[in-house]
C-alpha cells in the first residue's frame, strides 16, 4: 500500500493542509493557515485527539442514553470529526453541518469522505444566516465550532445569535460552543452572560490552568434549559487523558461576574491567540 501523503490546497479562507500522521494508518491533521483544525482516524471515529473536541464528544454522550440517535447541527465543519464521532457512537442520527468555506468542504469530502449511511448532510453556507433559516424546534443538538482566522467571529457571539440557537433548538435541546479566551477572560464571560440571557442553565468545561488564568486556551459552553448531568460530565472530565475542571452553580455566576450580554451593535470576534496556542507539537 502506498504511505499517504500531504494534501496542500487554496480554500475559500487561506491555505489547508492534510497531513497523515505517522503513528495512525489512516489518520489526518487538517490546519487552515497553520492553524490546527481537526484531527481525523478514518479506521476509528471515535478516537477524538483534540482536548476541546474530546470535552465536547464527553458532553454528547451524556446528552442521552448512550446509542439513541440525536438530530445535531453542527455549526462549523473542518474536518467532520464530531459528526463522525455521532455516526458511529449514535448510529440512525441525523445530522447537518454547515461549513462557510466551501473549498475546505470538498477538499474533506474529497480525500476523507464520509462513510455510506452516515446520515450526515453538509452545506456551504455561513452558519448565523443558516441558523436563521433553520426550522423551529429541529435539533437535539447544536455544536458551534466556528473560527476565522483562530478567531470566534463576532456576528456568532451575540444575544440575538443565542435566541435563534434556542429557536431551533428543542425543548430539551442543549447548545455546544467551542470558545477560546484567557485572563481576565472578558471575551467568555461575556458569553457565559450572552448565553445566560437565553438560557436558564450554563456549565463550562476547560483545563484548570486555563481557569486559573495561567494560559490562552479551549473552553466548552454548555447550555440548556434544563439541568445536565453535572455529576456525569464532572467525572468524565476529571478522568480523561487531558484533565479538566466543570464549572456552574454558584462558582459559574462568581465567575461571569458584573459581565453584560453583548448586542449585536457590540460583538467582537474572540481575542487573537497568542503565537504558539495552538501550534502544532
Amino acid at each position: 500500500m502506498d504511505e499517504p501523503i500531504p494534501v496542500t490546497r487554496d480554500v475559500d479562507h487561506g491555505i489547508a493542509k492534510l497531513m497523515p500522521d505517522v503513528d495512525r494508518a489512516r489518520a489526518w491533521l487538517l490546519t487552515v493557515d497553520g492553524a490546527p483544525q481537526s484531527y481525523v482516524d478514518l479506521d476509528e471515529p471515535t478516537y477524538l485527539e483534540f482536548e476541546y473536541t474530546r470535552r465536547l464528544g464527553h458532553v454528547l454522550d451524556t446528552l442521552a442514553e448512550p446509542g439513541r440517535p440525536l438530530d445535531v447541527l453542527h455549526l462549523g465543519g473542518g474536518a467532520l470529526t464530531l459528526p463522525r464521532y455521532v455516526t458511529a457512537t449514535r448510529p440512525g442520527s441525523r445530522q447537518d453541518v454547515v461549513e462557510a468555506d466551501r473549498g475546505l468542504l470538498d477538499l474533506v469530502t474529497e480525500h476523507l469522505p464520509l462513510p455510506d449511511g452516515a446520515g450526515v448532510t453538509v452545506h456551504g453556507a455561513d452558519a448565523r444566516a443558516w441558523l436563521e433559516t433553520a426550522p423551529d424546534d429541529s435539533a437535539d443538538v447544536i455544536v458551534a465550532d466556528v473560527f476565522g482566522g483562530s478567531r470566534v467571529p463576532a456576528h456568532l457571539t451575540s444575544v440575538t445569535y443565542a435566541r435563534e440557537a434556542d429557536r431551533v433548538l428543542r425543548a430539551d435541546g442543549v447548545y455546544l460552543a467551542n470558545l477560546a479566551d484567557a485572563a481576565p477572560f472578558t471575551f467568555l464571560r461575556a458569553q457565559l452572560a450572552t448565553f445566560g440571557a437565553a438560557f436558564e442553565e450554563l456549565a463550562l468545561i476547560a483545563e484548570p490552568a486555563v481557569l486559573r488564568g495561567r494560559r490562552f486556551g479551549n473552553a466548552v459552553l454548555v447550555a440548556a434549559h434544563h439541568p445536565v448531568d453535572t455529576a456525569a460530565l464532572t467525572r468524565l472530565v476529571a478522568s480523561d487523558a487531558f484533565p479538566a475542571r466543570l464549572e456552574h452553580g454558584p462558582a459559574l455566576r462568581e465567575f461571569i461576574g458584573d459581565a453584560r450580554p453583548v448586542r449585536d451593535e457590540d460583538a467582537v470576534p474572540s481575542p487573537v491567540p497568542p503565537d504558539g496556542a495552538f501550534g502544532i507539537g
